[in-house]
């Protein structure tokens, strides 16, 4: 147990519950859900673990010291204080970002540049020498987070936001989050057994984190790099014995998943993005219009997707809304249609009662998550409320 240490991952809000869930079934201890935020108890190896595999979050911080400061030279004494050499050489290099939510301290900046000075400033004074700060490949990225008179000093586990999957190497305008997609999906119920559509898939982003859940891949297995990488406990050993262990944990899928997408230059960028993710064995993209297209087949069918919201588009939302509407309708029986948008006034055109309305944020856009359900029966679809 002695090993053993409190993380916490960052989400999106709306996400807790589902990252919650996450780590309770990767084997986490102690978990305790807050607000864009959920925190447990996990050694190294854990940390790894939760970094490869936890598709909800976007950031596993893990707090070194929590103190009260009432101003900025409190701060400045109380991190001069902490054995940095435990973290990092004289040599190496370092970043700092902060959260403040407080009345002492009103400047993120200014705050995680004191937090920097008092960190070379200890070193100068012990090794006369400093680290230099790296802000792009640190090799240790520091987290400041002050609510009001309590500061957390963390390391930083992740590096860069755990939304930076790997797999992309194209994106369209507006492209969705991967942990926003990857949310939306498992918000869904979406478990694998069934086909699955995204009628709008844009750069492919749905379908791909789909496809991960299906077949139960981690999300962050083609990452470049993880901020514990350059940590100076960094055990390849145990990480690459974990890889192993999740890797052998993957399972087959035997439905179809398809994307369709009017914009000859997302459909490339969606096939390109999907064959980097070695998931074109079970996603097809077509170059198509949804409006034109009808489902085949009797099967039940899964459907995720994005439409536009009007943000950065000139098209008349109205019209369009109320074309997904009688699409779902007139199209695809059988069919557990989600979507998420922005856009309140135009969802009220899409003229089918939704039975979820889930609040969520994409960005800082406030949106809302919902879900149509097409029962069998008429070409034209029974619609109902569950």
């Amino acid at each position: 147990m002695e090993n053993n240490y409190k993380m916490v991952a960052k989400t999106l809000y709306g996400f807790e519950e589902l990252l919650e869930r996450e780590l309770i079934q990767l084997g986490a201890m102690e978990v305790k859900k807050g607000v864009r935020n959920v925190s447990f108890v996990g050694d190294k190896g854990f940390m790894y673990k939760a970094n490869l595999s936890l598709r909800t979050a976007i950031k596993i911080l893990k707090p070194i010291k929590t103190f009260r400061v009432v101003n900025e030279q409190d701060l400045y004494d109380r991190v001069y204080k902490m054995p940095w050499n435990e973290f990092l050489k004289p040599t190496g290099s370092l970043a700092v970002d902060a959260t403040v939510h407080s009345k002492a301290f009103t400047h993120s900046k200014y705050v995680a540049l004191k937090t920097k000075d008092a960190i070379v400033d200890k070193f100068r004074d012990t090794d006369g020498q400093r680290p230099n700060v790296d802000l792009r490949f640190p090799d240790l990225k520091i987290n400041v987070h002050i609510d009001r008179q309590v500061c957390t000093i963390s390391l930083d586990t992740s590096g860069e936001s755990l939304h930076k999957r790997g797999y992309k190497t194209a994106t369209n305008i507006a492209p969705i989050n991967e942990v926003l997609a990857a949310g939306l999906v498992m918000l869904s119920g979406w478990d694998g057994q069934s086909d699955f559509m995204d009628p709008m898939c844009g750069s492919g982003t749905i379908l791909a984190e789909a496809a991960m859940i299906a077949c139960n891949i981690p999300p962050n297995l083609m990452r470049k790099e993880f901020a514990f990488e350059r940590w100076q406990d960094w055990d390849v050993d145990l990480f690459e014995k974990i890889e192993e262990s999740l890797l052998s944990k993957t399972r087959d899928f035997h439905h179809k998943m398809i994307g369709y997408d009017k914009s000859p230059s997302a459909v490339s960028k969606a096939k390109a993005n999907i064959k980097n993710a070695h998931l074109d064995d079970f996603i097809t993209i077509h170059h198509d219009d949804f409006f034109k297209t009808e489902k085949s087949g009797d099967q039940k069918l899964h459907m995720v997707f994005n439409p536009p919201y009007g943000e950065r588009l000139d098209i008349n939302m109205e019209t369009f809304y109320k074309e997904i509407g009688d699409t779902l309708k007139q199209g695809y029986p059988g069919t557990e249609a989600w979507f998420i948008t922005s856009n309140l006034d135009a969802l009220k055109h899409v003229g089918l009662r939704p039975s979820r309305k889930i609040h969520l944020f994409n960005a800082k856009l406030e949106s809302r998550f919902v879900k149509y359900i097409m029962y069998e029966g008429s070409k034209k679809g029974k619609y109902m409320t569950n």
